[in-house]
């Protein structure tokens, strides 16, 4: 019996795929939950395991763009009895040595074998053809090999080269441009600028900011770390605070909560929360489901298991699913101040950025306090402005208040 290898759904609003890699080639005899396939979207790296065991069959290739749902193998699970039937009805053959076959080395390329454009850039750069690795059809060179090539490979040596004549710099003359490096932008790359692009297409998306005084947070989180870390197993952040902010926030102003679908305006009566994590492939936003459900330890807890399976390539297409509302916090590298982009479908995202002590009138007096800039994109479509305010102004009195976090006020 032969079953349909298809393409998984992989995410709300994804309705297609790129083919990263096939594990196994067609062909070959697979297990079943043996991954046989990646899938590369603008989310995440998805892998794809065999249902059966059998002869895995490929119908669509590595780097093809496959819909949601779209056939691309079959397995025949009756491939593993017909391979045990057949080697059971051969007579058995006395064990014979066979002859060494003679090793054969592939011949590396020259440039009566390369394309013109190979042969140009190589040409151009100077480059051994012998000595570049070629990933084409049968290891033929390409010319994104070449370009790749140039970036690590000295170029040889002319007649020029053997005595230099030194020239003095002219200020007036034009500027000697450096060398040039052009690398194919990844599948996942690829995704994730299609989807931005039609973020900020399909929605009337507009940014307000407003700050946060950390400094209540900052001393309760001094005062308790330890004893956290040490009940807990995982350090007291931030992240903890602003995602029961925000909850309150979304309880408060419900519309920051739900979406636009065609002409109905869809609402959430639930609280799942996405966090932005940085990964090696990109951009991901795991989703912290019932997080109105959480402690403050328990968010923190979510985050750092998201944030382990985002670098272990671990995120599922579950994980991605289901956010109504997204926080990003770019202030992890450094970033004081900035715009986040929608995360669609979903109508507005929080943006957290770098804590600095600036100087700020408390009561009449000039204090040093610990200040955050917060930021809210949201689609105009959906949230006015004074909705958009009125939300931020929730979160920045549950931060600076961290108690009335805990009794939820």
């Amino acid at each position: 019996m032969k079953i349909d290898v298809k393409v998984p759904a992989v995410g709300e609003s994804i309705t297609e795929a790129i083919i990263g890699s096939w594990s196994k080639k067609s062909g070959e005899f697979v297990k079943m939950n043996e991954v046989i396939m990646s899938l590369e979207t603008d989310k995440a790296s998805v892998e794809v395991s065999a249902e059966k065991d059998g002869l895995l069959t490929i119908a669509a290739q590595a780097g093809e763009t496959v819909k949601i749902g779209a056939t691309v193998g079959t397995i025949d699970t009756d491939g593993k009895a017909a391979a045990t039937t057949a080697q059971a009805a051969a007579p058995s053959q006395p064990t014979v040595a066979a002859p060494a076959p003679a090793t054969s080395t592939p011949s590396a390329p020259s440039n009566a074998t390369l394309s013109p454009a190979v042969q140009r850039v190589a040409a151009e750069k100077g480059l051994d053809a012998s000595s570049i690795q070629g990933t084409g059809p049968r290891d033929r060179v390409t010319k994104e090999d070449a370009l790749n090539a140039s970036a690590t490979q000295s170029p040889q040596k002319t007649t020029a080269d053997v005595a230099p004549t030194y020239v003095t710099p002219s200020v007036s003359g034009p500027s000697k441009q450096g060398d040039i490096k052009r690398v194919p932008m990844t599948n996942i790359r690829k995704k994730i600028a299609e989807r931005l692009v039609q973020a900020q297409h399909n929605a009337a998306s507009l940014t307000t900011f407003n700050e946060v005084d950390m400094t209540k947070v900052i001393e309760l989180r001094t005062k308790y770390k330890d004893k956290f870390k040490e009940k807990y197993g995982v350090n007291l952040g931030f992240n903890g605070f602003f995602v029961k902010a925000a909850i309150e926030a979304l309880k408060a102003i419900p519309g920051v909560n739900a979406w636009v679908d065609g002409t109905e305006i869809e609402y959430h009566n639930y609280f799942n929360i996405g966090i932005a994590v940085s990964t090696e492939r990109g951009l991901m936003v795991p989703v912290m489901k019932d997080a109105d459900s959480l402690s403050v330890a328990g968010v923190e807890l979510a985050i750092r298991d998201l944030a382990l399976k985002g670098r272990d390539g671990k995120i599922t297409p579950n994980d991605l699913m289901g956010g109504t509302f997204s926080i990003t916090n770019g202030g992890v590298f450094g970033s004081l101040l900035s715009t986040p982009i929608l995360n669609a479908p979903q109508s507005a995202i929080l943006g957290l950025h770098k804590i600095e002590e600036r100087a700020v009138v408390i009561n009449g007096k000039i204090e040093v306090r610990s200040m955050m800039y917060v930021a809210l994109t949201y689609d105009h479509r959906m949230i006015d402005g004074k909705e958009a305010v009125s939300f931020l102004v929730k979160i920045k009195e549950g931060v600076e208040d961290p108690e009335r976090l805990l009794i939820e006020v």
